[in-house]
């Protein structure tokens, strides 16, 4: 059952760092234009071009998708479930509440902090005590520790929310530009004086939604694991811990 987790976990983590590089690749990769008759390509727009057609706008959106693929790789291997429940601390934990040597398991999880140790070590420090008090130490425990955990993915969910915004205000700024072209030009414009503006609302459009799709996927991801560790963690606290209520009911 643990190598299933662990299995799970490396594989959660694979698929997000696949998510943050495919959503790299997809945001800089340059736009080729063809001939209509089919002829070879006759002009390449290289990522820098692409990033000046998207103006300051675009510029903030690639800051963000950095910034979001780096706290997509290093949520994937915080949030693992080796890492929030490791396997051999519970074992060890395990081992040490069967001999019933209390102190030692609690000295054990200090020395190895974690989802787990978090959980349970405020229900250890008040095992002399009424069962209903263990029981609401681990679940204030658990809770703030899940909150602390929500928390730091929000910042996914935060760049995923304004990613689309950036985008919708750049689309914005680039038709006002366009028009504003129309509205000052003495003459009939060309395509061609339109295209800048144009360009870029249609580029920050791109470059919003490229953003924020896949961090909305990664937002998801994460708050399951998150949501999955917390339930996890309360029922094998809850088995280990109903020793202390068998002995308060006998």
């Amino acid at each position: 059952m643990k190598k299933t987790g662990s299995t799970g976990g490396k594989r959660t983590a694979v698929a997000l760092l696949t998510l943050a590089l495919l959503m790299l690749g997809v945001g800089f990769t340059p736009l080729l234009f063809a001939q209509e008759d089919g002829a070879p390509v006759t002009e390449t727009v290289s990522i820098l071009d692409n990033i000046l057609q998207a103006g300051g706008v675009g510029i903030i959106l690639i800051i963000l998708s950095i910034a979001g693929v780096s706290l997509i790789i290093m949520y994937a291997m915080q949030m693992r479930r080796d890492v929030l429940v490791p396997p051999e601390l519970l074992a060890h934990v395990e081992g040490l509440f069967d001999a019933e040597d209390y102190e030692s398991a609690l000295d054990a999880m200090e020395q190895q902090p974690c989802y787990l140790s978090s959980v349970l070590s405020p229900g250890l420090l008040k095992i002399d005590r009424a069962y209903g008090e263990v029981e609401d130490a681990m679940e204030e425990a658990g809770e703030m520790e899940a909150a602390e955990l929500h928390r730091k993915i929000s910042y996914i969910s935060l760049i995923a929310a304004i990613a689309p915004m950036l985008g919708l205000l750049g689309t914005v700024m680039g038709m006002v530009k366009a028009f504003n072209v129309i509205a000052t030009s003495k003459t009939s414009p060309k395509p061609k004086d339109l295209a800048g503006g144009i360009s870029e609302a249609l580029m920050t459009t791109m470059m919003g939604l490229i953003v924020a799709i896949p961090m909305t996927v990664a937002f998801f991801i994460f708050k399951t694991k998150v949501d999955a560790a917390a339930v996890e963690v309360s029922s094998i606290a809850s088995e280990l811990m109903d020793r202390f209520d068998e002995v308060g009911a006998s």
